[in-house]
């Protein structure tokens, strides 16, 4: 189910998981291009609510809505503010977030996300605060390495940093285009089809929108809103964002290291899980969708379930 510059990653997959039922009620937490939120109208006559901090995407949104019958709600602001949002609709029967970058905002160029075109240093999902070129060209030396090493795992992240000091002192970094010829020269080419620029911009583009700190949150807060029975399914693209939802989904679902059999037994009760996971191993994407869609080969589905009664077996 392709859309017009839109591919829904692991689409089968995630309605597989989510198995939409009549009359129930999901969030698409990340809209982008409405593919997950499409494909739910379609598998069920069910109501769908999604979020998107993009103003783009809600304007795109528009004619899904008007077609929908009345059962898409779209509501613009970060997926953290979730229950904020929409908490008044819940619980829900599903919810699904898709982490990666829009296909629609990563060709444009204009929006700066892709070094595969050059356009503004801009990276900014919602079109307002802070920008790439305001951290390319305001952040210290020192910060600009910790993004690129915490963020985009860049081995050579004191060369990348003090390769971008030394290019603006010739004047502000503006393009895309710019900044990633800059790292290029800075890191050498690992292997056929990566760019050396893939990591920094990655980086970049999650300290511009706060991604991690925005996962963390969303984390803690989806889970309590999804009804009895629910699913929460999660479609992660970097390690960074992956390990996050295994350490979250693991601590949920009771899937911690046991106490030391030296603590005492009165601290070794605890409540039994509210949660159960739907799959011990991440999914990956199909090698049909690979083949169609190389943008999905880093994609990885994890999920769990609200168990029914508070501490019964899933």
């Amino acid at each position: 189910m392709r859309q017009e510059g839109h591919f829904p990653v692991m689409l089968p997959e995630v309605l597989e998981t989510l198995a939409p039922k009549p009359g129930g009620t999901y969030l698409d937490g990340t809209f982008g291009g409405g593919g997950y939120s499409r494909a739910l109208l379609r598998a069920a006559p069910c109501t769908v609510h999604a979020i998107d901090r993009d103003p783009d995407a809600i304007k795109r949104g528009q004619p899904l809505i008007a077609a929908s019958e009345g059962r898409l709600h779209l509501h613009q602001g970060t997926f953290s503010a979730m229950e904020k949002l929409v908490g008044a609709y819940g619980p829900f029967d599903g919810i699904v977030l898709d982490l990666g970058v829009s296909s629609f905002q990563l060709d444009q160029e204009e929006r700066g996300f892709s070094f595969r075109h050059d356009g503004p240093l801009d990276m900014r999902m919602s079109a307002t605060g802070p920008s790439a070129a305001d951290i390319v060209n305001g952040e210290s030396e020192a910060a600009l390495a910790d993004i690129l090493y915490h963020y985009g795992e860049e081995r050579r992240s004191r060369r990348v940093a003090r390769a971008i000091v030394d290019a603006r002192q010739s004047g502000p970094l503006q393009t895309t285009g710019q900044l990633a010829e800059i790292i290029r020269k800075a890191v050498p080419k690992e292997r056929p089809n990566f760019d050396p620029a893939t990591r920094s911009f990655q980086a970049i583009r999650i300290a511009v929108n706060d991604e991690l700190g925005e996962l963390e949150r969303t984390l803690k807060t989806a889970p309590n809103l999804l009804a009895p029975g629910g699913i929460f399914c999660i479609v992660t693209f970097h390690s960074l964002e992956d390990r996050m939802v295994k350490r979250a989904l693991a601590q949920l679902t009771g899937r911690v290291a046991g106490p030391s059999r030296h603590t005492p037994l009165s601290l070794q009760q605890a409540e039994a899980p509210a949660f159960a996971l739907l799959h011990t191993r991440p999914r990956s994407p199909s090698e049909t969708e690979l083949t169609l869609n190389p943008r999905s080969r880093s994609a990885r589905l994890r999920a769990l379930r609200r168990i029914s009664a508070h501490g019964a077996s899933a």
